[in-house]
Parts: C-alpha cells; structure tokens; sequence
C-alpha cells in the first residue's frame, strides 16, 4: 500500500517481472468489455506494478447476482484462441507462483490436457510428488476428455485463477484481482469459484446461467474443469491436493 501525492491510495506489487508483465497485461484485458470491475494499472516497471486500491466491502446477494451477470458478460468477449494470452502479455505466464504457458489450440479437451493438466502432473512427478502410476491415472482421464467435455464452446476471456480469494467485494460490486488471464472454457472460471467456497455462490451460478445459459449437465463437468487448479496446487503445495486430482481422474476414467 501506499499514498500518491494527491492523496489517491494505490498498491504497490513487486515480483519476477515476466509474472508482473502478465498480471498487468491480464487487469488490462479483462477491464477491456468494462463489465467486471478490476484495480486500473496505473504503471509497471521492471518486476513492479502500481494499481489503484480496492475499496473494502462485504459480499451481499445483490452483489452476487450482479457478478453473476457481469462474469457472464466478460467470458462472452470471448478469445482469439484456447490458451491464447492478454494482448502484450508473455506466452511463458505464471498462475500463482506457478509457471502456465499459454501455448494455443482450437480443441478445447486435447488443448486442456495438453497446456493444462499433463505438465502440471509430470511436474508433480519430477518434484516426487506424484508416482509414475499417479501420472498415469492423469493420462488415462485426459484420453477421455473428448467424451466428458460437454458440447464446444467458443474460447472464453478467463480470470483464469478465480478462487474466492481474488474476487474483493465493496459495496454493491465484486472485483477480481491476481489473474491468470487466457482463452479457456468458462466453465473452468466457474469451477474455480466452487473450489474453496465463494460468498453467494450459489446466487453468482443461478445470475450467469439467466444471463448466458450453461450447457446441459454442467454441474458434471466441475471436476474435470478443477483438475487445472488442484494440479497447480499439488506442484505447489503438495498434500492432499494430489489426492483429491487423482480421484476426480479415477471417475473420469470411467466416466
């Protein structure tokens, strides 16, 4: 936190400057449609942003249902490709503190496996985290995302990292903060809410469904679309992440 000279609150983040460049570039598209409230960036450096401050607030069901809405809008600008990053933003991006590359695809399940859940399962390997059999119960479900996925959708503009801790709420507003932004399926923005619990989740779900109707049995697909996460998670903190991304690959398997 600090304070400008003309008494404007700001935050102030310093980091590995290819994560900084991402994250800024990734404020600046997902303000772009002017749906979804974000912090404005108001400069970067070398490893460093300033952005203004998110005013302090709690979650309501007015605020839950306009979010809904809105997050419905801001997937709806869409993408120019699955994985494609923010205009200016690096192809070799962060989610967390977690290397995400944002290589391209135009099918969505082979795409998803490929960029999304196989590195982070070899990398969960490497790191001895996972055993070989584990890797391959990851590989066994992706071969089987084609018959899971659901209907194809068009890309999606995505958060991207989506979990209750970077939605802010003030006042009657949601704001969204730390994205991972890139094309994806929207689902997976959805699914990443349910991940921890959000506030009004339920109310957030039922708002976007009325404002963009999800596919038929969407609630189905939820942990094929928190494989990304917990993944990310398992490389980064080990644990029973692991154990929960095994499980939802068991039943995909035999889905």
């Amino acid at each position: 936190m600090a304070t400008l000279d003309d008494g404007t609150e700001v935050v102030v983040k310093a980091g590995e400057p290819s994560a900084i460049a991402a994250e800024a570039a990734g404020l600046r598209w997902l303000a772009e449609p002017g749906v979804v409230r974000v912090p404005e960036v108001l400069g970067t450096d070398e490893g460093r942003m300033v952005s203004t401050r998110v005013p302090a607030g709690r979650a309501g069901d007015d605020a839950a249902e306009r979010f809904g809405r809105e997050l419905a809008a801001l997937h709806a600008a869409g993408a120019p490709a699955f994985g494609s990053p923010p205009p200016d933003g690096p192809v070799h991006a962060w989610i967390g503190g977690a290397r995400m590359v944002n290589e391209t695809g135009d099918d969505w399940p082979s795409w998803y496996a490929e960029h999304r859940v196989l590195p982070y399962a070899r990398q969960a390997r490497e790191q001895g985290t996972f055993s070989v059999d584990d890797v391959t119960v990851v590989e066994r479900a992706c071969a089987r995302f084609d018959a899971v996925a659901g209907p194809p959708e068009a890309p999606a503009r995505l958060h991207g990292d989506l979990w209750t801790g970077n939605v802010l709420w003030a006042g009657d507003s949601a704001w969204v903060i730390d994205p991972a932004a890139h094309g994806g399926h929207r689902e997976t923005d959805l699914a990443m809410l349910a991940l921890f619990g959000a506030p009004g989740l339920e109310t957030i779900l039922a708002a976007y469904d009325e404002a963009d109707p999800l596919a038929d049995a969407w609630r189905d697909r939820v942990g094929l679309h928190q494989l990304f996460p917990l993944l990310v998670h398992t490389v980064l903190f080990g644990g029973g992440y692991g154990g929960r991304a095994l499980a939802i690959c068991e039943q995909l398997s035999t889905a």
